[in-house]
């Protein structure tokens, strides 16, 4: 069975130029976990990625005789009650959804046996939101921002001029796609997919 990659057969939706361009982002399917605080400084960050790399490496395995596939990149959606805070890179107050798509072969009842199984193997009990999620994106703008994360904002800033300039305007949260590993890719290289839905 040859192994489906499902970055490739979604292109358009994993990967796009360093200038904004629209896309539109159907339903799918997505292992989420929700959070709230700095991102760098929280255990509860670094143990969200952990479970949901566990799960979709375990969901792959049980999924195996259906369908060979590579495990998607790490997404989050992120925002804050107050925008301002967000805008103004005040992190503790922000929020965020950390999940990775999963391809339709798997099922709710699939998520709650990996989750049994991965508490087990790690020993401790995975947060409680954990699930699998419908996510319906729609109309977007994205663009590839290249370099650190905390260089993001003239990136975001050029994106949202982009949606104001086709007469939308910015609607849902703030989303981005980790295409590099921050463990082996020099800040500078460092590819991330920012995207935001727009009305």
């Amino acid at each position: 069975m040859a192994r489906t990659d499902l970055k490739k057969s979604l292109r358009h939706l994993y990967h796009a130029p360093k200038t904004p361009v629209e896309v539109n982002v159907p339903e799918m399917s997505f292992l989420m976990i929700d959070g709230k605080g700095v991102p760098n400084e929280s255990k509860e960050f670094q143990d969200a990625i952990e479970a949901l790399y566990g799960l979709s490496y375990t969901l792959r395995s049980m999924a195996a005789t259906a369908l060979d596939y590579v495990v998607m990149p790490l997404e989050g959606l992120w925002w804050a009650e107050d925008m301002s805070a967000f805008t103004e890179g005040s992190k503790a107050h922000w929020q965020w959804t950390l999940m990775i798509m999963q391809p339709d072969v798997i099922t709710h009842a699939m998520v709650q046996e990996a989750i049994d199984k991965v508490a087990v193997k790690k020993g401790k009990v995975l947060p409680a939101s954990t699930r699998l999620e419908r996510f319906d994106e729609g109309p977007a703008a994205q663009v590839m921002h290249i370099g650190p994360y905390s260089a993001e904002g003239p990136t975001i800033k050029a994106l949202h001029q982009y949606i104001q300039s086709l007469g939308r305007f910015p609607r849902g949260k703030h989303h981005e796609i980790y295409l590099s590993d921050p463990n082996r890719t020099a800040p500078e290289k460092m590819r991330t997919l920012i995207r935001q839905p727009m009305g």
